[in-house]
């Protein structure tokens, strides 16, 4: 075999070489780009669903913004959200409402349906305020206030998470308020003063802060007031349950808390 013969196939798989190693490396970017897409489909990792959520009332616009922003993060889930009283909420799970998820306003109403729920975690908490008329024209600065019989106030129901709260402070500063009614959810009490029905009527900050142009908002002392805490847990009778327990997880995420206490609400 002549010298010549022998460097010329030598040049050839030299030259072999360097054609074959660029289709290699795009072969490996074309892969690791389609893993960031696979990554990407499901940024939590949860299986596509649609989920039905049971929430407090008082989650009604928060859960909103947060149901868009899960929903952005996952493509293909779609959340639907159904909101009440706590109480109400409840009786729906016993009832073996089609859903699958709950939080609600208390850990009292979350612990009466501990059997038809996953272990739950508190994923933020709330305070009581002093709603009051757009621009307190009846000089409301304080709980006791309130006890003035020409003073039209409504509170939540007994039942409801918040009237709970709300006479537990009442009564820690023994204070007697006579409602002009007691309403099934604190959206309702705040809905009263809105309206004009009621002069004022105690419901968490975050719900007056859904409506700064016809509410005021008075502060209650930390000494006076009561914190609300928003348990959420996923229902066993979900049909979905893999997906319900990543929202429940996701909750507590900083992309969740971060939306969570720009509306008001506090750390769990």
């Amino acid at each position: 075999m002549s010298l010549t013969f022998t460097r010329r196939r030598a040049a050839a798989a030299v030259l072999a070489a360097s054609l074959l190693f660029p289709l290699t490396a795009c072969g490996n970017d074309d892969m690791k780009d389609t893993g960031s897409a696979k990554a990407t489909e499901s940024a939590t990792g949860a299986p596509k669903a649609n989920l039905t959520v049971l929430a407090a009332a008082s989650l009604t616009d928060v859960f909103k913004t947060a149901g868009a922003a899960y929903e952005k993060k996952n493509p293909g889930t779609k959340i639907t959200f159904s909101f009440a009283g706590s109480q109400e909420l409840v009786a729906q799970v016993k009832q073996g409402a089609p859903a699958d998820a709950l939080v609600t306003a208390d850990t009292k109403s979350m612990d009466s349906v501990k059997a038809d729920t996953s272990t739950p975690t508190v994923i933020a908490k709330n305070r009581l305020v002093i709603a009051t008329v757009e621009g307190n024209p009846h000089k409301v600065h304080a709980l006791k206030d309130l006890a003035d019989t020409k003073l039209k106030v409504v509170l939540a129901a007994p039942e409801v998470p918040a009237g709970k709260y709300s006479q537990k402070i009442l009564d820690a500063q023994k204070i007697t308020v006579k409602p002009v009614s007691q309403e099934p959810n604190v959206r309702a009490v705040l809905s009263k003063v809105e309206l004009g029905e009621a002069d004022a009527g105690l419901v968490y900050k975050t719900d007056a802060e859904t409506a700064p142009d016809k509410v005021d908002a008075v502060e209650i002392p930390d000494a006076q007031n009561a914190i609300a805490e928003y348990p959420a847990a996923a229902l066993k009778q979900s049909k979905n349950a893999e997906a319900a327990a990543a929202f429940v997880a996701w909750l507590s995420t900083p992309e969740a808390q971060k939306i969570l206490q720009d509306a008001g609400f506090q750390k769990p």
